[in-house]
C-alpha cells in the first residue's frame, strides 16, 4: 500500500485545513519545497499536492510553490486543485507532475477527463470528495446531488489511474479514516482507490492495510504526520508489510 504525505498549499505556504474550511487553516511550513525534501528524507516515495487557493479560484494559483516542490524532490508528485480544463491538464503533466487529480472537472465535464485519460495513460486521477455520501466540488464549497459511488462508476474502463476518495467530514479533525466507506467504494469499482481524510494515527494505516484486498491502493496522510502522531518509519513498515 502506498503512502502519500500531503502538502496543501495556501498563499504559497504549507497548511492544513479543518473540514476544508479556508478560514480554519494551520500553517506548518512556509516553504513547501523544504517540506517536500523532509518527506523524501523520511523515506516517502510519493507526494500529494493540493492547490487550495486554486480549488476555490478555479485556476492554478500556487504554481510557483508547485514548481518549487517539483524542483526539490525526485519523488512522483500528484497535484489537485484548480485544474479545470484540458489546457491545465496538459500543462501540469508537461511540467513534471506525474498525475493530475480532477474533481470538479470530473463531475462537470467527464468527457474531457476521459479524453485526457486516453492521451495521458496513467496520468489522470479522479478526486471524489464526499459529504454525507454526496459529491462536493469547487473546493468543497458546493454540494452536488451526485452519489460518490455513481461518479466513480462513471469512469469504469476510462483509463483512470486511481480515485482519491475524501470523506470531508473527517478531513483535518483526526477522528480516524472512514475505512468502511473507502473499502465499499473500492469494492464497487475496478479502479484503485486512495483513502483520504481523517487519518489520526498508526492504527488507521493498519486498518487500511488489512483492507488492501478490496482495492485500496494507498492513503493520504496530512495533519497526523505534521504533529507527530504518526512515525514515518513505522507507517512505511506497516504499509510495505
Amino acid at each position: 500500500m502506498n503512502l502519500y504525505p500531503a502538502i496543501d498549499l495556501k498563499d504559497g505556504k504549507c497548511v492544513r485545513l479543518l473540514k476544508g474550511r479556508m478560514e480554519d487553516a494551520t500553517e506548518f511550513n512556509p516553504d513547501p519545497a523544504d517540506q517536500a525534501r523532509k518527506f523524501r528524507a523520511a523515506g516517502f516515495g510519493r507526494l500529494h499536492l493540493v492547490d487550495l487557493n486554486g480549488a476555490f479560484d478555479g485556476r492554478s494559483t500556487n504554481a510557483d510553490a508547485v514548481s518549487a516542490v517539483l524542483g526539490a524532490t525526485d519523488a512522483p508528485v500528484q497535484l489537485g486543485g484548480g485544474i479545470r480544463d484540458r489546457a491545465g491538464i496538459d500543462a501540469w503533466l508537461e511540467r513534471g507532475v506525474s498525475r493530475v487529480i480532477l474533481g470538479t472537472l470530473a463531475l462537470r465535464d467527464p468527457e474531457t477527463v476521459k479524453a485526457a485519460c486516453k492521451d495521458h495513460p496513467g496520468g489522470i486521477v479522479v478526486g471524489i470528495d464526499a459529504r454525507g455520501g454526496m459529491v462536493a466540488v469547487e473546493g468543497w464549497a458546493e454540494q452536488s446531488d451526485m452519489p460518490a459511488h455513481d461518479l466513480a462508476k462513471a469512469f469504469e474502463d476510462a483509463g483512470v489511474a486511481a480515485i482519491v476518495f475524501t470523506d470531508i467530514d473527517r478531513d483535518g479533525v483526526l477522528q480516524g479514516v472512514n475505512a468502511e466507506a473507502t473499502a465499499a467504494l473500492a469494492e464497487a469499482v475496478s479502479i484503485p482507490v486512495i483513502a483520504s481524510g481523517g487519518v489520526a494515527g498508526i492504527e488507521d494505516i493498519r486498518r487500511l492495510r488489512k483492507l488492501a484486498h478490496t482495492g485500496i491502493e494507498g492513503v493520504i496522510i496530512g495533519r497526523a504526520l505534521y504533529d507527530g502522531r504518526i512515525d514515518p518509519a513505522e507507517a512505511l513498515d506497516i504499509a510495505n508489510g
